[in-house]
């Protein structure tokens, strides 16, 4: 489990993740341009990984004819995403679940945020081609998650500039090296590369890194 996830507690996720995502709330800001370059004035957009609402609020208040599907399988999440929300929850449905239980092709956009690393290749592979499959054609999809070298001494060199930027942070030191054993053990992180050919083997074409922060990397793909 990453620092930030929050999977073992919502309480304060929202103040988690803002402290440990490097440049969070501009991320957010760049994932909404990057899907506004695509999306209708009044599109409707798929939110994958959509629990605590952080992002869906963001991108709420950049476009405010948007509407959303924001989709996360822990009920707890969701629910700390409808109080996140507040009144820009009128225009937010969400839904207890996996990617296949959105309904189909009908999205404008698609985002999924801090959520892929979780998932092994091929569930991500799966989980990619899901969302390619409830996009239209030409639509903008934006995943950001860790990614960094796998060998044993890149991986090491990323962790711990990432434990030190975790430290900086705030967070106590026993709970950084806690945190960098948990991913170097049990994270099931792929290099750029990888992920770059996943979001192609899914069916999205036109790839672009859009953000790259220590462990972190984003990506701007186009639904073919």
């Amino acid at each position: 489990m990453s620092l930030f996830s929050g999977a073992a507690s919502t309480a304060g996720y929202a103040e988690r993740t803002a402290r440990l995502v490097p440049g969070l709330a501009d991320m957010h800001k760049m994932t909404g341009l990057l899907l506004a370059e695509r999306a209708p004035s009044d599109g409707t957009i798929l939110v994958l990984g959509a629990g605590g609402g952080v992002e869906l609020k963001a991108f709420a208040r950049m476009q405010p004819d948007w509407r959303f599907l924001g989709v996360d399988p822990s009920a707890d999440m969701l629910e700390k995403a409808q109080e996140h929300l507040g009144p820009l929850g009128a225009r937010v449905s969400l839904l207890e679940g996996y990617i296949h239980d959105a309904p189909e092709r009908q999205f404008d956009g698609a985002a999924c945020l801090l959520t892929l690393h979780f998932l092994d290749r091929e569930e991500r592979l799966k989980t990619l081609s899901g969302l390619r499959q409830r996009l239209k054609p030409g639509a903008a999809f934006v995943s950001v998650h860790h990614s960094f070298p796998t060998d044993p001494a890149g991986k090491d060199r990323w962790l711990a500039r990432y434990a030190a930027f975790s430290t900086e942070s705030g967070t106590s030191r026993s709970l950084t090296e806690n945190g960098m054993a948990a991913m170097k053990e049990r994270l099931p992180v792929l290099t750029p590369e990888q992920d770059a050919d996943l979001l192609r083997q899914a069916g999205f074409v036109d790839v672009e890194t859009f953000y790259t922060a220590f462990t972190f990397r984003g990506w701007v793909a186009t639904a073919g």
